[in-house]
């Protein structure tokens, strides 16, 4: 069975945000195990330097990756490749046919990744050219997962 492991910065606070996960989240038993690594985030305010909360953060990226050692990382970042729904189904099926069993997407915090993060995964994704918040991104992930199994799974739900 295929592994999800998505490492993030900061937990859901809103209960509306924490219900669409858990509805993906069943959705998704049947096709892969999905599993959430929560950092804390940084706090940080206007007078703060954000490449210094960006290192931190990626300093608790990096120790979160190291149980990690076989798994294809993905970055969300926003300048990363974008795909449709159906590139990125085939990219999971190209991914798993070689031998790829677990993915670990990372997705930073309201500040973004660390150049030093981009630099260690075997994708940087872009889910959009919209900016959302990291909360929210969360559930988009978890849709697109779902529709990428649908579709590789000759299943009715992406039309």
């Amino acid at each position: 069975m295929l592994n999800i492991t998505i490492i993030c910065l900061g937990k859901l606070k809103e209960k509306y945000w924490a219900q669409a996960e858990a509805e993906y989240l069943k959705r998704l038993t049947p096709y892969c195990k999905v599993n959430f690594v929560e950092l804390k985030e940084e706090s940080f305010d206007d007078k703060s330097n954000p490449e210094i909360i960006k290192q931190k953060e990626a300093d608790k990226i990096k120790n979160a990756l190291s149980k990690f050692k076989d798994a294809y990382l993905i970055a969300l970042d926003g300048n990363g490749k974008q795909f449709t729904s159906l590139q990125l189904a085939k990219q999971f099926n190209n991914l798993t046919i070689k031998q790829f069993n677990h993915f670990v997407f990372i997705i930073g915090g309201p500040l973004g990744l660390d150049p030093s993060i981009l630099k260690l995964t075997n994708l940087q994704l872009s889910l959009s050219q919209l900016t959302f918040p990291h909360q929210m991104v969360r559930t988009i992930l978890l849709e697109q997962i779902y529709r990428a199994m649908m579709i590789n799974n000759n299943r009715q739900y992406h039309y």
